[in-house]
């Protein structure tokens, strides 16, 4: 199995001097492509932070990271020397990274079926029927076929969430990326985002997903990784969280459940 992102010694520092605060401590991660990996954590212990490093929403401080074998934001030369890559290019690179938020980050002056086809035609200069062709099928892929035509105003929380996932997926990225995607939601709404995420994995998607639903993670992870303090404290098998090892793995999961 392919590795598909590799995260080696990642630091990520915000501020300079007396007052940086150092969010993520020389983190190390392998996803294999087809896999689900579920980042679990308290607030502020560097998972979404990890996740925005990823997409390059964030520059990491130190380490590397790689995705399907190209190194993110950087070139390297001859010696071995690293070069920050244009923007343009890194542009290019976080194309290719789908990214699903907390909140919805939908166009409000845009339909449904806009939301999901603007990418692909400003960015990738995929033409207007083709991209719409592809906006149809992918929300009907999330159970959205009869409300390509409604604006997000007309759609409740849930249904955003899913335009959003589609939006991500007209990219047709090598890796969807989820930051707390049902933390917004009103709890009955939770599982028609979190239907659409496991068929998304049972189509060998591969997904990193920074969650607090710890029966989706049960239930759709291949690899578990807990971190804390900016650093992975515990990672494994789902069954790992029956059988936590570290005494903060088991206080997290004793607050949660």
């Amino acid at each position: 199995m392919t590795d598909l992102v590799v995260a080696r010694n990642v630091y990520k520092e915000f501020g300079h001097g007396g007052n940086s605060l150092v969010v993520l401590k020389g983190v190390d991660l392998t996803v294999p492509q087809g896999t689900v990996c579920v980042l679990l954590g308290p607030s502020g212990s560097g998972k979404s932070t990890l996740l925005r490093c990823i997409n390059e929403l964030e520059q990491i401080t130190g380490g590397e990271i790689w995705v399907a074998g190209e190194l993110l934001g950087y070139r390297q030369d001859a010696t071995g020397k690293l070069h920050r890559l244009s923007d343009k290019a890194i542009a290019e690179q976080r194309s290719h990274l789908g990214m699903v938020f907390q909140r919805f980050n939908l166009f409000g002056h845009l339909t449904a079926l806009q939301n999901v086809m603007l990418a692909p035609t400003l960015v990738n200069g995929v033409s207007k029927s083709v991209a719409q062709a592809k906006a149809l099928q992918l929300l009907d892929r999330v159970g959205l076929a009869d409300r390509a035509n409604h604006y997000p105003a007309q759609l409740s929380g849930g249904q955003q969430q899913r335009v959003a996932i589609a939006r991500a997926l007209a990219m047709e990225p090598k890796v969807m990326l989820f930051d707390e995607p049902t933390s917004a939601l009103d709890p009955e709404l939770v599982g028609e985002v979190l239907t659409v995420m496991q068929e998304l994995a049972a189509s060998g998607m591969t997904m990193i997903v920074v969650t607090h639903e710890i029966g989706f993670a049960r239930e759709v992870a291949d690899q578990i990784v807990f971190m804390d303090n900016g650093v992975i404290v515990e990672s494994g098998p789902p069954d790992i969280l029956d059988n936590p090892q570290s005494p903060r793995f088991q206080q997290f999961l004793a607050a949660v459940k």
